[in-house]
Order: structure tokens, then C-alpha cells, then sequence
């Protein structure tokens, strides 16, 4: 989706981005009374989680547009990044499944969006990133939270999260209440769009040129490594712990990718329960009606379709697949006494 963003605050110095630091990422127990003292200011949890018959399954997380929601919030270069999250999207999470102080990962951060909004609400955040381009920007994202008065910390790690157990420390096992992310969408994304003399010219469209990607994969073949990393996150998940992963099919060549139904494959492989399907909406409401907020692309798409005969509709949302760690762990032995 194309998007336009700035921001009003230049990104201030910092440590050498990509590089992990311990300090930051440290989870810290409940008891610690500075830790406790940091995050009182942080937004109150209300204790309810987004299984509660009284909350509704649909986000409404477009009620501004993504530039409204990063500007002055996020630095300029995020808008390169060619399939942002909606900060919305990642707060809602953040708010809906854990309580402030908790510790948030996201295995595929891109600029940090999760990180970012998580320390915004007082939780802390650790994020993997291949790219370095991209785990720079979320680096800077980072210090720029903290200059804003971000209660929470947050550090970002550079390397391939189907490695994530060799990329994070071991004592935080077990330490993670939340798991927020989404799977690329294949090599090329729609990326930025600028209208010329000869045309529509389209810019940072792509994840990166390194063929390691994960993006770069088939869908047989992103559905195994995100089986891997989510089992990597099951790990690190503390028991009753949920992963909150975003996704939506798109077509190729006319056919429809189902991402969604391959995330809840990888994430039963890795042994979490799927426990939710909600609605992120990218589309505001407005009135009790859907205000769409599609991109060229999509527009031009779903004119050419149904100029054909094919009744296309506008993309107004992404699916929500929740997934949670058992509570207890199964040991595979049945009718033991």
C-alpha cells in the first residue's frame, strides 16, 4: 500500500544501530520497584483480552490514515519501508494482551512499529530484523520513542529470525508475553508511487536484494520458515502467552495466495493453539460505513477486474490470527496416572 509520511522531529543520536543491547532488552521482574516506577505513568490495562464475549472482534485501526498515525512519531526514512504495520494495528495488540512492564517481541520488526508502540505503552521490546537497512530505521525509531518521553525500552537485533533462539538471550525463555508480527508478502510489494510524463514510477518496493530473505521464498516455503520462527517465539513465550500475526491473501497472476489459512498451518506446527480470527481494519468507519482507503494499485486492480467480468472489492482489512502457548505443556504420554 502506498503511503506518504513526515515527520516533525529529525531522529537524535544514538547507539550503532542493528546491534543488540543487552541493557535495553533486559526483561525485568515485576518486583523491581525502578521498574515498577517507570512504567506507572504507562496506559492502565483493563484486564480484558480480546476473547471477551463484550469486545469486538473488529479493530477499528484506520481511523486516521498511516501518515496521520507515524507523523511526528516515526522518522522520515520509515516511509520506505514497502509493507508497514499500522502503529494502530500494533498498540491495539500491545493493549488488548499484556500489562504494562510486560515484554513484547516481534521476530520480523521491519522499522519497529510493535517496538515502538510497545514502549509507548510502557511495555519493554525486543525485535529481530534481516535487513540491516530496515533495523537501522528501527533503531532510530527507537531513540526517537525514547526522546518523546517512551516509558518502556525496546532493542533491536540484526539476523534471521529462523534462528531466533541463537539470536536472543537465553534467560529470556519463558520471559515473553506477546508475540506481534506479520509475514512478508512475497519478493515485490506495491511500495511508494510517484504519477509522471511517461507513467506511474514505483520506488522502495521491495524488502531487500538479499535472496536469504525470507520474501523471497515460495508460499510452501515462507509457510516452513515461519512454522520456524514461530517456533523459536513458542520457546520464548512465557505459558499462556499469544502471538498476534497479520496477514492477507493477495493474488498472483490472477489466483488468489491464501496467506492467512498458511499462517495458522505454520503456527499449529509450532504447537500454539489458534484461539481468535479478528478483523484490523484498513478502511475508517465513518457514519456506520466503510470508508476505504485503498492504494493505486488496488484501485486499479479491482477497476481492470471488474471491467472483465470479475466482481473484485477494495481491500478493507487485514485478518487478525491469534494463537496462544499452552498453559501447561503436553508431555505426549496419554493415560499416564
Amino acid at each position: 500500500m502506498a503511503e506518504h509520511t513526515s515527520t516533525s522531529a529529525a531522529a537524535p543520536d544514538h547507539p550503532r544501530p542493528g546491534r543488540h543491547r543487552a541493557g535495553d532488552a533486559r526483561h525485568r521482574a515485576s518486583g523491581d520497584a525502578a521498574h515498577e516506577s517507570r512504567h506507572q505513568y504507562a496506559e492502565p490495562y483493563d484486564g480484558r483480552h480480546r476473547a471477551d464475549p463484550q469486545v469486538l472482534s473488529v479493530w477499528a485501526t484506520a481511523q486516521a490514515t498511516g501518515p496521520v498515525q507515524r507523523r511526528g512519531r516515526y522518522v522520515a526514512g520509515s516511509v520506505k519501508h514497502p509493507a508497514r504495520m499500522l502503529p494502530a494495528i500494533a498498540a491495539h495488540a500491545v493493549s488488548a494482551y499484556t500489562r504494562p512492564g510486560d515484554l513484547v517481541l516481534d521476530p520480523m520488526c521491519g522499522i519497529g512499529t510493535t517496538l515502538v508502540e510497545a514502549a509507548h505503552l510502557g511495555r519493554d521490546a525486543i525485535g529481530i530484523e534481516y535487513e540491516p537497512r530496515w533495523s537501522d530505521i528501527a533503531d532510530a525509531n527507537i531513540a526517537h520513542a525514547h526522546t518523546q518521553g517512551a516509558p518502556g525500552n525496546a532493542a533491536v537485533i540484526r539476523g534471521d529470525a529462523t534462528r531466533l533462539l541463537s539470536l536472543v538471550p537465553s534467560a529470556l525463555a519463558g520471559q515473553v508475553a506477546l508475540v506481534v508480527t506479520s509475514p512478508p508478502y512475497g519478493p515485490t510489494v506495491h511500495g511508494l508511487v510517484r504519477p509522471g510524463d511517461g507513467g506511474v514510477a514505483k520506488s522502495d518496493n521491495t524488502y531487500g536484494t538479499d535472496k536469504g530473505n525470507l520474501a523471497y521464498r515460495d508460499l510452501t516455503g515462507l509457510a516452513d520458515g515461519f512454522a520456524e520462527i514461530l517456533r523459536g517465539c513458542a520457546v520464548l513465550l512465557r505459558p499462556g502467552g499469544h502471538v498476534v500475526v497479520t496477514a492477507r491473501p493477495w493474488r498472483r497472476n490472477g489466483q488468489l495466495v491464501d496467506l492467512p489459512s498458511a499462517v495458522i498451518g505454520a503456527g499449529l506446527r509450532a504447537g500454539l493453539i489458534p484461539t481468535e480470527r479478528c478483523v484490523a481494519l484498513l478502511s475508517a468507519v465513518r457514519d456506520g460505513r466503510l470508508v476505504a482507503r485503498p492504494s493505486f494499485f488496488q484501485i486499479t486492480a479491482v477497476r481492470k477486474a471488474r471491467a472483465a467480468g470479475t466482481p473484485l472489492h477494495l481491500i478493507a482489512h487485514e485478518d487478525v490470527l491469534i494463537f496462544t502457548k499452552p498453559a501447561v505443556e503436553s508431555t505426549g504420554e496419554e493415560g499416564s496416572e
